[in-house]
């Protein structure tokens, strides 16, 4: 499988949080379909289905993760 780049997935990773940040308010339709379009980049990029799980892989793989720290992934 073909792995993201870290910066790719730092990018997309900001770029899917800053519209749910509290001050960015209920959002436009677009700004919705743009996170929708980030999210499913996402999914690719990580080899994942869905978005929280496509977080945790991005996160995973970023500079500076703790790769032996799996709390995230635990149900």
């Amino acid at each position: 499988m073909l792995l993201a780049h870290p910066v790719v997935l730092r990018n997309l990773v900001e770029r899917y949080e800053i519209p749910r940040a509290p001050h960015a308010g209920n959002g436009t339709g677009e700004a919705r379909r743009r996170m929708e379009d980030v999210g499913y980049t996402l999914c690719v990029s990580t080899g994942t289905r869905d978005i929280d799980a496509a977080l945790v892989a991005a996160r995973h793989r970023l500079p500076g993760a703790r790769t032996e720290d799996d709390s995230l992934l635990a149900t």
